[in-house]
């Protein structure tokens, strides 16, 4: 999702699906005013859903991000028939953390 999807989801008030966690952060002052001039500007969505808006659009970046390392397995061909090895990098570690995490929070194990 883009910082602009994210901004008409704003408009259109969806909610994204959330845990029964709580997270308490203390913001650095100049985020914390940009989150209240967001909130100014989105009066109708609570700010503790642009906090979780902007936190997972910042998460899809940072997965985005992580580098590509090929292994020595050959997982498939792309379109011109070269060999696409699997990735020996984060990335892979990351995900299935991930899985790990969102099986336990859905189960109800905060």
């Amino acid at each position: 999702m883009s910082f602009k999807d994210l901004m008409d989801a704003w408009s259109a008030r969806r909610e994204p699906q959330k845990t029964r966690q709580d997270y308490a952060v203390n913001l650095p002052l100049n985020d914390a005013s940009r989150l209240h001039a967001l909130a100014e500007l989105y009066p109708d969505v609570p700010i503790e859903r642009l906090i979780t808006d902007l936190l997972s659009e910042a998460l899809d970046e940072v997965e985005a991000a992580m580098p590509y390392v090929p292994g020595e397995r050959i997982i498939r061909e792309d379109d011109y028939g070269d060999p696409v090895y699997e990735d020996a990098g984060m990335t892979p570690e990351f995900l299935e953390r991930v899985r790990k995490h969102r099986q336990r929070l859905e189960s109800g194990h905060d």
